[in-house]
């Protein structure tokens, strides 16, 4: 077999020609560990969450996905993500993003009166849903997010960890449990870093937990209805059938079609 120079010092196609580095197996272990405890610990409020969705879903209402920071990367991961909802609108303004200035949208988050004018910019419709992506919960905007989203008479469901909103300082008065309809709890510990365990300093637990969540909701749902989902641009009938769901949902959601900064 003749095998391409760069793929040669890389592990696809299995070539390798160095022993590899293994990471401690103990942590390797914990992380399984801990994905599947979540699992456990949130398989009703899964049933529930999948219960709020799928209404939502298959009536051709909105699925909202908010969050700020890094948890902005479950919001890209639910939009426009082969596999992913159709139906998927993002709440998002370029000041929240850490990539547009990273203390920035630290200041962003924290700051009031932010998420209202998001909101309120969505448009959203009796029979859309909110969820909500947030690792301490204590924040401003994902606060006032979901209260906002609650004033529009949506269910509003949030993952968080509850042991890191427990730390957290109220920033916004309350925290965003109280204000969820329902929490799915990734159980991250305060800090998100979970490594070496003796003096945690690396290894953030909270978006795989959080990727991981969503994606056994998104199971549950198609267990038991037809989704409209994304195929991959990169298979054959992809971008054929991508085209249907631009079609359906654009109007609803501009990010489809346009650029959030204009």
């Amino acid at each position: 077999m003749v095998v391409h120079p760069l793929l040669s010092r890389t592990n696809v196609l299995g070539v390798w020609n160095a022993a590899p580095y293994l990471v401690n197996r103990s942590f390797v272990n914990w992380m399984q560990e801990h994905l599947d405890l979540v699992e456990r610990h949130n398989a009703d409020a899964l049933d529930q969450a999948a219960g709020l969705l799928l209404p939502a879903v298959t009536g051709g209402g909105l699925v909202y996905a908010g969050g700020s920071g890094h948890s902005l990367a479950m919001v890209l991961e639910g939009f426009f993500r082969a596999g992913g909802l159709a139906c998927v609108h993002p709440l998002y303004a370029p000041e929240i993003s850490p990539l547009h200035g990273a203390w920035p949208a630290t200041e962003a988050e924290r700051r009031s009166g932010l998420a209202g004018p998001i909101m309120e910019a969505a448009a959203p419709r009796p029979g859309d849903v909110v969820v909500i992506f947030s690792n301490s919960g204590a924040n401003p905007y994902p606060v006032e997010l979901a209260a906002a989203a609650r004033s529009y008479g949506l269910p509003v469901i949030a993952f968080v960890s509850g042991p890191s909103m427990a730390a957290a300082p109220a920033r916004a008065g309350v925290k965003l449990g109280e204000v969820a309809d329902l929490v799915i709890d990734t159980l991250v510990p305060p800090g998100d870093v979970s490594y070496p365990a003796e003096t945690p300093r690396t290894a953030a637990l909270s978006s795989l937990a959080c990727v991981y969540l969503w994606n056994l909701l998104l199971a549950r749902m198609a267990d038991r209805a037809d989704l409209p989902l994304w195929a991959s641009a990169n298979v054959p009938g992809g971008d054929e059938r991508n085209a249907e769901l631009l079609e359906r949902y654009s109007v609803r959601v501009p990010a489809l079609r346009g650029s959030f900064t204009g």
